[in-house]
Parts: structure tokens; C-alpha cells; sequence
């Protein structure tokens, strides 16, 4: 090209540049401005209000839709998330433009006006998406043309700050569905009871044409108070949503093509529920998930998943209801569940109370979440920390007679005496006595020091429980009882109870060897179920339970475990009102096997967890009378647990052989004769067993009378008063409340029982008999007890003077 001509290009380039140079620096400004109010910060249009928070169980089924702060239900799903159908027909029915307009439709508008003010026919706004939602988020007045223009201005700001993408996730979730349901999740989950992403085409064209006319179009759907839907349940869904959704479904068509399937589904009847037919399942647990999110400060996330089973909680509910219903001329009106999944954890079913409506029982009340007093249901604990300090194994023959523990004197709820027992049979048949002497023998920790180490809140000082403790003197709440029985189950370690699905399984925290652990739990799968004589078919798999009755018949519990769950069963009155028939095996017991029973038959698949026996667990044989070692001479043996190192271990002395004299049937002394004398096994028990035994009309043979010469291998005597760590009063007065008693248990062999005080001679005393003494002043005195055979026990005792 020649020079020439490329000059005169130039200078008519620059020519344009000069005369459009207005023009372009106007539109570089314009552009400029567009792009920095664009990325100016300003706050998401999801803030703009409060969401409903969704409770759902571990399945994903919908337990609660709450409230928003203003009350509405309203939920806010990403428009990723909605289904592409639903989206496509919103803007295929309200704006098919919507991508392209500035935030309005100028042919929109003006059609809109002609066919308003100039034809007069129905109003028409004329709204493109972005304008409907500024009439949502500033509350708007279009209806004329004042707020039909401030409409179109808001529009277009929206449009300048927003993303189409952003407006149109914002209009869905906004989205007026009648009554106070706003956006496309709140309704599916309303009319359809289905997340919006497992919707058909059906229900997402219905949806779609709701928001242009909702007060009119859901006329005849459920009724907001019954949740009635008759209209709705018949082939004549209501009028003018059907034709608006069949106009919009002939418009899918010319865009999709014609589909058989679709068409038929389109025949179809639907069914709209109701906002009073959303689910309201787990009332207790719910609040209670949503009370802790509150508190973490997250009480408006949008979804909350839970451990929960719908299905468990439905299977508790029915079992619970049924049961009061039967025991309600007892008086027996309300009653509490919990089931907890032991392998992480997770609440399964929580039953906060029998009906959650009935303000007469307080139903409103969480259950699970009060302190009540447990009964016996801690025993299982007592002898779990003995067999951890080596107090006892569970065939060890405890001592079921009356006795005192320092001032605290208990009774067995039947106020009989059984005499010796094993530790198993005193843990299964709740005896008291046992159960205390082996509190009083527990060092560190005692069950004190054990509770407070498994978190258990609101305790009082030690003092103020003593022993009592041991008899439900104290209060737990269900899941913190819940928690101990599953720690029994993972092998000793305290795990949290878990109720969202998205709290971690934290690590255990050993309050319990593995060892003790897994003969609590056979010791209690040896507790034969109450209504065994009764039930055909026994449960599939075993069940390890306690039941506990608290004092006043206040409050009847029985907790225990099967397969993979810890199930405890609570009935009461949450006002501390007793009742007689508020006992643990009689009330309780049966509604926990009941909960069980049908558990197991809900689910076929649950099995018994592969229990492993822990390395350092042993079998060893024992003599069955005492739960010792067995001597040359013991005529029954079986076998028991036995950790090596811990558990006690010692030879019987029960059976011992006595060469007896054949000319005076008293004990012979050597040399023996062998042609005046004979060899024969006795039973030697203790003074206070032998006692029982005669009380209770159980015949032993009593061994003869030794001779002067005899002397044994027996027990030495054991004083059970004075009691230990007990001041005594010395009153001005003297008298017999001064005097104080003495009285010890003695070996089978022992006739006579010599005491002193301090050394001094005061009296002797026959096997099994008292005898009292007279303090001369105040102080501190060592009382001794001798028996025939030279044995000897001793005991502080500690006298105060008043007046």
C-alpha cells in the first residue's frame, strides 16, 4: 500500500477517535462503575432473612421443619442443589427472558399495562423474576404505577450488585407457596414430604406455577388447621392449578417433545399435604439437639442429622403407649426410654415422656434429661469396681444377714435375710446388704470417686451420701445411666452419648478393666427375664439387665443391654409422686422386655457382638459352698472367673473333717484309737449365717462339741458391734440408753465369746449372743473379742459425755 494512503488512514482514525472520544470515555466511566458496584462487598441475598432448620434422622427421614425467626417455614437451598426440571419451569412460566433483560421486560410491561388500564381486563404486573424479588425483599406496593416504577428501579439495582445466577437462587427460595411457606424447599418438604431434588415432573411443574398466584391456586388444598385434603386427594385437583399447570406442561412439551411416560404421570392425582401434616417425631429429642445447636451458636443452620431411627423411635413409642394403657388403672400414667447404639454411640430412640401434648403429666418435660433417684440399677458397679480391687470374683460367698455399717443400718426391700450368697445371685436378686459391704470395702475409687469420674452432674459432697449411695441415695439422670451401661459393653471405657451425626465418636475414657467388665455383663445375662415362665419364644439373642426401685416407690427403672444396644426404661411422675406399684421388676422390667422384644423383631439382622474373652481373664475351679478354692474335703465344685493378680483367692474352710469320739459324739482329741473314733465331714458357717439358716428353717448339721483339747483352724471372731468409726453417749443419768452392746460373729466350732476393754475383763458371752457394757467414764477404749479357740478380734471405741 502506498505511503500516502496509509497517512490518510491514520489521520481518519484519529479523526473518529477526536469526534467519539466523548462517547467512549462515557462508556469506559459507565463501564467502570457497572464493574465496581458489581464488586463492591454487600451482603448475600440468603442473609436477607431467617431459614427453618430441618431435624432429620440417620436415614435422611424429616423428624421436624421448625419455625424462621419470623415465622415462617422457610429453608435456603443452593441453586446447585434444586432440580435443573424445577428451575427450567419456573422461568419457562414467569420469565422466559430472565437471562437476557436488564432486571426488567419492557414488552412485559407494557403489555402488561395495556391489558390493565387500557382493555381493562385482569391485572397484569408485567414482573420479570428479578422484579418479583425485589417486591419480596422491600415489601412493595406495585399495585400502582408509583410502586410499579420503584419496582422496575430495585429491579435494575438488584441486577447491577447480583448475578443472574444469584436472583434466581434467591426468587426460588423466596418464593411465596401460600400461607407462610416461602421457597421451593420449604414447600417440597410441605405438600410433597420429599426433599425438592426427589421431586417429579408432576410436582415440580405444580410447584413451579404456585408463587404466581398462591392464595388462589392452593384453594381446596389441605386445610391449614386439620391437614385435611379432600379436594386434593380426588382426580379434581383444584381448578385453576391444574390448568396452570397443564398450560405450562403443553409449553415443557414443545420445548422437550412429546414423552408417554411424562403424560401419564401427568394423569395422575397428587396428593398437596399440609403444613399442620409435617412430621413432628422425637419432640424431646428434637428440642433437645435443637437447644444444644443454640447454645453452640449455631441455632440457624438450615439441617440438622441426627443418630435418631424413626423406625426405633416409632417401635418405643407404640410399646410405651400400649403398656400405660394397660397399667393405667395402676395409676401408672407416664414413662421414659431411652436406646443407645453402643458401637458409636448414637441415640438411637429417646422418649422423653408419654405423651408430649398432655399437660396433666407435664409431657412437655424431657425424661431422659431428669434427675432421678436410680435405685439399685448402680449395683452392677459396686461389683464391677470390687472385682477390680480384688474384693471379690463373682461365685465369692457374700454375707446376706443383718448388719450394721457404722451408723447406717440397711434393710433388703423384703426384709428377709438369704444367708450366703454369691456375689452373682446378690447382684441379680438387688440384695442390699451384700451390695453395701462391698461399697464399704472399695479403696479408690470408691463409687464416689467412680461417678464423679464418669461425669455424673449435680453430686452433692461425699459426706452427704455415704454408703446410701450405694441404694440410689443419689440422683442420675437417664443418659447419663444410659452411658454407664454402654461403658460396660465397650470393655471399661466411658464414651459421650452422641445425638447429631456429625459429632465425632470421641475416645473412651477406662473407668473399668476389661477384665470387670466382662463379668459384670455375665453375671447379669444370668438374671432370668420376669416373664420367663410365661414367654414361648425367649429373646434371639441374651439379655444382660438391673432393675431398681427408688425410696417411696417414686420411681421404677430397668436398664440393661442386647445385641448392639443399651435400652433403659424409666416410670414414674416426673412431680415425685410414689406409687406402690412403682416397682423396678414388677413395672419396669416388663416394659423393657417388651421395648426389646419387639426391637429384635423389628431388625432380624441384629446379632450379639463378637464378645472376646480378655487375655487376662482365667477359669478356675472353686469350692461352690464358700466360693474359695476348694480344700481336700468340699463335696460340690464348679468354676468362676478369676483375674490373676486381683480377684481373692484363699482354701475353703467350710469343710473340715472332725474325728469324733464313737462312745460320746464329742470331738476326739489324739491320739486317736481308731476302734473308738470315726472321721466325718462338717459344714462350719459363721455364728451369723448359721443364725439365718435356723431362722429361715434350712437345716445344717451342727458339728459336735469339741473336747478341751481341740483347737481348729476356724475364722477368728468378727466384732459387728460396736460399729466401727460410732461414738458412743455417756449420760449423767446412766441407764440403759448409756450401755453399749457388744456381739461378734463367730466360727462354727466357737461356744463362748470372752470380752475386754482395755485389757480389763468385762464379760463372756455365748455363740450368736450380746452382751452390754457399762463405760465408768468418757474416752476413747479398745474393745477385744476372744473366742474358745484362743482367736481375736479388736475394735476402737470412742465414748462422749453429755449431759
Amino acid at each position: 500500500m502506498p505511503l500516502r494512503l496509509l497517512h490518510a488512514l491514520g489521520r481518519g482514525i484519529w479523526t473518529l477517535i477526536l469526534r467519539w472520544q466523548n462517547w467512549l470515555v462515557g462508556a469506559a466511566l459507565l463501564a467502570a462503575v457497572l464493574v465496581g458496584i458489581r464488586c463492591y462487598p454487600h451482603a448475600p441475598l440468603a442473609a436477607q432473612a431467617s431459614t427453618s432448620t430441618g431435624v432429620y434422622d440417620a436415614s435422611g427421614q424429616l423428624l421436624r421443619l421448625t419455625l424462621s425467626r419470623d415465622d415462617k417455614y422457610r429453608q435456603w437451598l443452593p441453586l446447585a442443589q434444586m432440580p435443573p426440571a424445577l428451575v427450567e419451569a419456573v422461568m419457562l412460566h414467569e420469565d422466559a427472558w430472565f437471562r437476557w433483560h436488564p432486571g426488567f421486560n419492557p414488552v412485559s410491561l407494557v403489555r402488561g399495562a395495556w391489558v390493565s388500564y387500557v382493555r381493562g381486563g385482569n391485572r397484569q404486573g408485567g414482573s420479570t423474576l428479578t422484579m418479583q424479588l425485589a417486591r419480596l425483599l422491600y415489601r412493595l406496593n406495585t399495585r400502582s404505577p408509583a410502586g410499579k416504577a420503584e419496582q422496575v428501579l430495585r429491579a435494575v439495582w438488584l441486577e447491577l450488585r447480583y448475578s443472574k445466577n444469584e436472583i434466581l437462587e434467591a426468587y426460588l427460595n423466596y418464593a411465596p407457596y401460600g400461607g407462610n411457606v416461602e421457597g421451593v424447599a420449604a414447600a417440597s418438604l410441605v405438600y410433597f414430604g420429599k426433599r425438592p431434588q426427589d421431586l417429579s415432573l408432576p410436582e415440580a411443574l405444580t410447584l413451579a406455577v404456585v408463587p404466581q398466584d398462591p392464595t388462589r391456586r392452593l384453594r381446596g388444598a389441605a386445610d391449614a388447621a386439620t391437614g385435611a385434603v379432600p379436594a386434593l386427594q380426588q382426580a379434581d385437583l383444584n381448578r385453576g392449578l391444574r390448568a396452570a399447570r397443564d398450560r405450562l406442561y403443553a409449553r415443557w412439551r414443545e420445548r422437550h417433545g412429546a414423552d408417554a411416560g411424562d403424560d401419564a404421570l401427568m394423569r395422575l392425582p397428587l396428593n398437596l399435604g399440609a403444613t399442620a401434616q409435617l412430621p413432628f417425631i422425637a419432640p424431646h429429642a428434637v428440642e433437645q439437639v435443637l437447644r444444644e445447636a443454640r447454645l453452640a451458636g449455631h441455632g440457624d443452620a438450615p439441617r440438622i442429622d441426627t443418630t435418631l431411627d424413626a423406625g426405633l423411635q416409632r417401635v418405643l413409642e407404640r410399646q410405651l403407649r400400649e403398656t400405660l394403657q394397660r397399667e393405667g388403672a395402676r395409676g401408672l400414667d407416664n414413662a421414659a426410654a431411652l436406646l443407645v447404639d453402643t458401637r458409636d454411640m448414637g441415640i438411637k430412640a429417646l422418649v422423653g415422656s408419654a405423651d408430649y401434648a398432655n399437660a396433666a403429666i407435664a409431657g412437655q418435660v424431657n425424661g431422659t434429661a431428669a434427675k432421678r433417684s436410680p435405685g439399685s440399677t448402680l449395683k452392677p458397679f459396686i461389683y464391677a469396681l470390687g472385682m477390680d480391687q480384688g474384693v471379690l470374683h463373682p461365685r465369692t460367698v457374700l454375707r446376706d444377714v443383718p448388719s450394721s455399717f457404722g451408723p447406717f443400718t440397711p434393710e433388703n426391700y423384703d426384709g428377709r435375710f438369704l444367708g450366703p450368697v454369691t456375689a452373682t445371685e446378690a447382684l441379680i436378686r438387688s440384695r442390699n446388704i451384700p451390695a453395701v459391704w462391698v461399697a464399704s470395702q472399695l479403696a479408690s475409687p470408691n463409687l464416689y470417686e467412680f461417678l464423679k469420674r464418669a461425669g455424673i452432674s449435680r453430686m452433692l459432697g461425699e459426706r452427704h451420701y455415704g454408703l446410701a449411695l450405694v441404694l440410689g441415695g443419689g440422683e442420675v439422670t437417664m443418659q447419663e445411666l444410659a452411658g454407664l451401661y454402654a461403658m460396660l459393653a465397650n470393655q471399661g471405657e466411658l464414651r459421650p452419648l452422641r445425638l447429631r451425626q456429625d459429632e465425632p465418636v470421641a475416645p473412651g475414657v477406662r473407668l473399668l478393666s476389661a477384665e470387670a467388665s466382662f463379668m459384670t455383663l455375665d453375671m447379669l445375662k444370668q438374671n432370668p427375664r420376669p416373664d420367663e415362665a410365661t414367654t414361648a419364644t425367649p429373646a434371639r439373642l441374651p439379655i444382660y439387665w438391673k432393675t431398681g426401685t427408688s425410696w417411696g416407690f417414686r420411681d421404677a427403672w430397668t436398664a440393661g443391654g442386647f445385641g448392639p444396644y443399651v435400652l433403659v426404661v424409666w416410670m414414674g411422675n416426673f412431680d415425685g409422686a410414689g406409687n406402690p406399684a412403682l416397682i423396678g421388676v414388677e413395672t419396669a422390667a416388663p416394659l423393657f422386655f417388651r421395648m426389646a422384644d419387639a426391637i429384635l423383631a423389628h431388625d432380624r439382622r441384629l446379632a450379639e457382638p463378637a464378645w472376646t474373652i480378655p487375655p487376662q481373664l482365667r477359669k478356675v475351679e472353686i469350692c461352690l459352698a464358700s466360693g474359695d478354692l476348694p480344700n481336700a474335703w468340699c463335696p460340690q465344685r464348679g468354676t468362676t472367673w478369676f483375674i490373676p493378680g486381683k480377684s481373692p483367692i484363699r482354701v475353703s474352710t467350710v469343710h473340715r473333717p472332725v474325728v469324733v469320739d464313737t462312745r460320746t459324739g464329742r470331738v476326739a482329741c489324739p491320739p486317736y484309737d481308731p476302734a473308738t473314733t470315726r472321721t466325718e465331714i462338717y459344714e462350719f458357717w459363721p455364728s451369723d449365717l448359721a443364725r439365718v439358716f435356723a431362722q429361715a428353717g434350712i437345716p445344717r448339721r451342727k458339728p459336735p462339741d469339741d473336747a478341751d483339747c481341740a483347737a481348729g483352724d476356724g475364722d477368728a471372731p468378727r466384732i459387728t458391734s460396736p460399729l466401727r468409726g460410732a461414738a458412743y453417749t455417756l449420760r449423767a443419768r446412766g441407764g440403759e440408753e448409756s450401755r453399749v452392746a457388744f456381739s461378734a460373729t463367730v466360727d462354727a466350732g466357737v461356744r463362748q465369746v470372752y470380752w475386754f476393754v482395755d485389757d480389763e475383763y468385762i464379760g463372756a458371752a455365748g455363740s450368736g449372743e450380746t452382751l452390754f457394757w457399762q463405760a465408768a467414764a468418757a474416752g476413747t477404749h479398745t474393745a477385744r473379742a476372744v473366742d474358745d479357740h484362743g482367736r481375736s478380734d479388736t475394735r476402737e471405741l470412742r465414748v462422749i459425755a453429755v449431759n
